[in-house]
């Protein structure tokens, strides 16, 4: 990975890494030891004050922007979807029930097709030197690591953007070590979903699914985002989760913003629609 695609200017100033690692051989001191002597760029208490909020969020929109610009990745296929849908043949961790059992079950069919519909955005994404068409998930388990392993098992690197949770926080093993990126902040993550997106794809998930897809839509009906296709995976699910014909018979949003996506069921079914709206090559 190259450290930028811009000529560095020349700074006879001493850097900050310099002044870091000095300040850690000065004499120990009742001074040095205070709180008060860290430099304030290397101080994690001072940088987790509530004060400093506004630094946190520009460094969280800031460093994957910038280690994503330096690898030259243009676009992404963003893959939202639930991380409790097991991999077919293995019983679903999530299940409460023996109803919500046999439902997860029935569901690690959208692992399936997330798996390949990584594997055919990655495989565009090659002709492109990885630049384009990326796979980027939430890093987790369930459909966040079908999209992550479709994009491995074709030669592929793949994003994870995390966020710090009491559970499913660890990257799954199929992430790209180099773009395993993890938040603090929501926002500032959903940001980075869609700053370089070319297409979303939506499985079946809950809330933060919910959210995702809601925003994505938001976001384009408002013409604050360009549009891209966006793909909803599962007819059956997503007829009994979500009635948008009911908003529109209540005036609250428009005949035709159902238009704003597409549902489909297969891998191969979503892929030909992002192929043919950007007219790819088959």
């Amino acid at each position: 990975m190259t450290t930028s695609h811009y000529p560095q200017p020349r700074n006879p100033l001493k850097g900050s890494r310099r002044d870091r690692e000095q300040a850690k051989v000065v004499p120990d001191t009742p001074q040095t030891r205070s709180p008060a002597y860290k430099l304030a760029f290397d101080d994690p208490e001072f940088l987790c004050r509530p004060e400093t909020r506004p630094i946190r969020l520009q460094l969280e929109l800031l460093k994957p922007e910038m280690l994503l610009e330096e690898a030259g990745i243009v676009s992404t296929t963003v893959l939202f979807g639930g991380a409790r849908i097991a991999e077919p043949g293995k019983d679903p961790w999530a299940a409460k029930n023996e109803t919500q059992r046999k439902s997860l079950i029935a569901s690690s069919k959208y692992y399936t097709e997330a798996r390949k519909y990584a594997q055919l955005a990655s495989l565009a994404s090659k002709k492109t030197n990885y630049s384009e068409y990326v796979v980027v998930t939430g890093g987790g388990p369930g459909v966040m690591e079908a999209g992550s392993r479709g994009a491995i098992e074709v030669g592929a690197p793949n994003i994870a953007l995390n966020i710090v949770l009491p559970h499913e926080q660890a990257p799954n093993e199929f992430v790209t070590p180099e773009f395993s990126f993890n938040f603090h902040y929501f926002a500032v993550r959903k940001m980075h979903f869609l700053m370089r997106a070319s297409s979303v794809a939506v499985f079946p998930g809950g809330f933060g699914t919910l959210d995702e897809f809601f925003e994505t839509l938001t976001l384009i009906q408002t013409g604050r985002m360009e549009r891209v296709p966006v793909l909803l995976f599962g007819r059956n699910f997503w007829k009994r989760v979500i009635n948008l014909e009911a908003l529109a018979e209540e005036g609250t949003i428009s005949p035709d913003d159902a238009d704003l996506f597409t549902v489909v069921d297969t891998a191969e079914e979503g892929w030909d629609v992002v192929s043919n709206f950007y007219g790819l090559e088959k």
